[in-house]
């Protein structure tokens, strides 16, 4: 095997020719590989936006260098004279290079190599590893989703999808975020929670594929489901039974809450703080509770009839989600709405509106089986991201990292594809 071609192995480079690599030393003293490139005649005098060959417009005398990754411990760098050149389409522009992303300082390999990392570790371990900025490696997150996703059609073939909003940060920030029920996927995020964000939405997908839609889930916002109703009249619209569940957990939670107060304002402070700590057992599903937790609760089924009889609609509202049969869902969604009406219990009253308000919708989601849990995983995915990072700068730059971790842009390792 020739030295040139072992050499275009170990950078990990194609359609290059290389001309020397020579060891040199860094204003700080140290050392770097140093591989002096060119673009082979075939791959040459390209647009960088659009790969299409062009005229050239004139080149740089000094020149450019793009860090590639370490071999072992030295930094390598690739270094080439670069040119541009006069495309029909996109004007005077520098030419393609075909081992870096244009406007790039770095390989291909080398920004691959830090974004599949980045989907594993935090951005200041991988700025670290590679020796680079942490502002760096964003820019590399950017640059990597866009290319790819200029690469993959991710709304291609989208039938069911599940719409829900996450808060970013505190303030009422908010993103929309759009998952494909059938991959798991994220398909789409933008900042915003009104119509006119999700409008984005739509407008992406065109007129046809919204067509093909059979299938929405989504929380109660009736911009939402308005907007459904315009644009893919066809979809079966489905009410998440997160949400829905959670409706009856707030509920249940002001119940407690009422009478905790009430005790307080009676001078039963012992039997207030009692309550006030057995919020968890009433909340959590009843699998999760602990020894403890079913001793609180029993507690409450003797001592507090008005409150259990909060949790047990809070219960029988989770079982009809539960329910095999549709009849039965019905049967059993009629029958709570008719108990919670009665209950003389005020959160539930009015829950019990709101329920009947949107009955066809939640039958819906009990009849197709359909949720918004790929949509909730993908939610608690962005807030551990948040968490990890310590917050993001921009909505733009967790999208970036929400599209390369969940909306299947990670790019494989160089060389393990």
């Amino acid at each position: 095997m020739r030295t040139t071609r072992v050499w275009r192995r170990v950078l990990g480079v194609e359609h290059t020719v290389i001309e020397s690599v020579e060891l040199e030393t860094d204003g700080r003293g140290q050392e770097l590989l140093v591989a002096r490139v060119r673009v082979k005649a075939g791959a040459a005098r390209r647009c960088s936006r659009c790969q299409r060959r062009c005229p050239g417009y004139d080149s740089s005398p000094a020149p450019r260098r793009w860090r590639g990754l370490d071999l072992g411990t030295t930094q390598v760098y690739l270094q080439a004279t670069t040119s541009r050149v006069a495309c029909t389409e996109h004007g005077v522009v520098v030419a393609a290079v075909p081992w870096a992303r244009p406007g790039s300082r770095f390989t291909t390999a080398f920004e691959d190599t830090a974004a599949w990392l980045v989907c594993h570790a935090t951005l200041s371990v991988v700025a670290m590893l590679l020796r680079v900025a942490w502002r760096s490696v964003a820019d590399i997150i950017t640059r990597v989703v866009a290319d790819r996703a200029g690469k993959i059609d991710r709304l291609a073939g989208l039938r069911r999808i599940g719409i829900d909003e996450i808060s970013y940060r505190k303030g009422q920030r908010y993103l929309l975020c759009a998952v494909d029920h059938d991959t798991g996927r994220l398909v789409w995020a933008a900042k915003g929670r009104n119509a006119t964000t999700l409008r984005g939405l739509f407008d992406l997908l065109g007129q046809q594929r919204c067509a093909q839609l059979t299938h929405v889930s989504a929380d109660g916002a009736q911009w939402i489901h308005d907007l459904v109703a315009e644009r893919a009249p066809q979809a079966v619209l489905c009410l998440d039974a997160f949400h829905v569940v959670a409706w009856a957990t707030e509920a249940l939670d002001q119940v407690r809450r009422a009478m905790v107060n009430r005790l307080r304002a009676g001078g039963h402070h012992d039997q207030a703080t009692a309550l006030k700590g057995s919020r968890w057992a009433l909340l959590k599903n009843p699998p999760n509770l602990t020894g403890d937790q079913r001793t609180t609760l029993a507690g409450i089924a003797q001592a507090n009839g008005g409150l259990y009889r909060a949790y047990l609609l809070k219960e029988q509202l989770r079982a009809i989600f539960q329910a095999v049969e549709l009849a039965d869902a019905r049967a059993l969604l009629g029958g709570w709405i008719a108990w919670a009406r009665r209950c003389r219990l005020e959160p539930f009253v009015k829950l019990a509106k709101t329920i009947k308000r949107y009955q066809a919708l939640i039958l819906n989601a009990v009849a197709h089986g359909l949720s918004n849990a790929r949509s909730e995983a993908t939610n608690t995915h962005l807030r551990l991201l948040t968490r990890r990072a310590y917050g993001y700068h921009s909505p733009e730059a967790l999208i970036a990292m929400a599209d390369l971790t969940r909306g299947g842009l990670c790019p494989p390792l160089p060389g393990r594809s």
